[in-house]
């Protein structure tokens, strides 16, 4: 539906998380080789916080994406695709004016600097977000809101409403802000300090070891990181292969090994670990758990070739998040883990 006819028709049914953020169509090679060789794409689709609903739809919770599309094929392509995994699309705007983001990549690993991306996203319907333009009684009827640093550095007006999202209020649901430092992004210089301060207001920030060290420069270890966002009531600083520590406000540091996987593609697996972190939050599960169940939902990620993989089943996550720590540290996970019976997997656990 276009702007004019938005107005008052979306329902504001509670649910579990509403992420907001853009998403776009991503075309991924047939063949590997420089984009400037590849003779065919098939088309996929990609976006950090569509991402994260989606994860958390296909694990059983309720979930509702906002955001803004081209009045175009690709937009109505985004969001089927989006809302067959049974995510909420219905506050989606759709924009006669903007087109939809895309973008290509090659067949090199993501996560490596393996590959060539080129993003045509500038002027998009998504990077038009504002106050004014997004539902906001829609974005707040959550128990979860989820949000990355990447809509802040889209223009200005996003800036400002993410700004909005994140400020003090009574009512506002539990706050999860993904840092997703993205310097390519910024147009301005004041990308990270725009980013420590929308951190800084968040309930649950997630931020990777070595984005921290990027962005702020804060060396150190996940203390260190610690040091410089004491705000957050939850804070997790994701190690790579060394595992995940987070850090609850009156609460001793929790440290999670990461698993070991057979990894077949590292893209969408940080968006993965935050769903299956926020999943345990919803469920009230203790603090390891949620980070076991990020750990679970990453290693689905990383076990497959796209975006989104499906997690595991409830039921198999919980026998597994409950192994002991010798068991949990011999676990390795390879493709097709999560199709996998968990009483089979348990019993071929080295």
């Amino acid at each position: 539906m276009d702007d004019a006819a938005y107005a008052g028709t979306v329902p504001h049914e509670p649910v579990d998380v509403v992420a907001l953020g853009e998403s776009m169509v991503t075309f991924l090679p047939g063949a590997p080789g420089r984009l400037a060789d590849v003779p065919s794409f098939d088309r996929a689709i990609g976006g950090a916080e569509s991402n994260v609903a989606c994860v958390l739809a296909a694990a059983g919770h309720s979930a509702r994406w906002v955001s803004r599309v081209g009045a175009d094929g690709f937009g109505q392509h985004l969001v089927e695709r989006i809302a067959g995994y049974g995510v909420d699309v219905r506050a989606v705007h759709r924009d006669p004016a903007r087109p939809t983001g895309i973008y290509f990549r090659t067949a090199g690993d993501r996560g490596t600097g393996a590959h060539e991306v080129a993003y045509y996203r500038t002027g998009s319907a998504a990077s038009a977000m504002s106050v004014g333009n997004v539902d906001l009684a829609a974005v707040r009827a959550g128990r979860v809101l989820h949000l990355s640093g990447i809509t802040a550095a889209l223009s200005p007006e996003c800036r400002e409403l993410m700004d909005a999202l994140t400020a003090p209020r009574a009512g506002r649901p539990l706050l999860s802000f993904d840092v997703n430092h993205r310097p390519g992004l910024w147009r301005t210089a004041d990308g990270p300090l725009v980013l420590l301060d929308l951190a800084r207001r968040a309930d649950v920030v997630f931020v990777g070891e070595d984005e921290a060290a990027q962005a702020w420069g804060i060396e150190g270890g996940p203390e260190a990181v610690r040091e410089a966002l004491p705000e957050p009531d939850v804070l997790v600083v994701k190690r790579g292969a060394r595992g995940a520590t987070a850090f609850a406000s009156r609460r001793p540091p929790v440290l999670e090994p990461a698993l070991r996987v057979d990894v077949v593609a590292t893209t969408g697996a940080g968006d993965a670990f935050a769903a299956g972190f926020l999943s345990a939050t919803l469920r009230g599960l203790p603090l390891p758990a949620r980070l076991r169940y990020g750990h679970l939902f990453a290693a689905a990620a990383l076990t497959t070739a796209g975006d989104l993989a499906p997690p595991p089943a409830r039921d198999h996550a919980d026998r597994l998040s409950d192994l002991d720590g010798a068991a949990w540290g011999r676990l390795r996970l390879g493709p097709g883990w999560t199709q996998a019976d968990a009483a089979e997997q348990e019993a071929n656990t080295p």
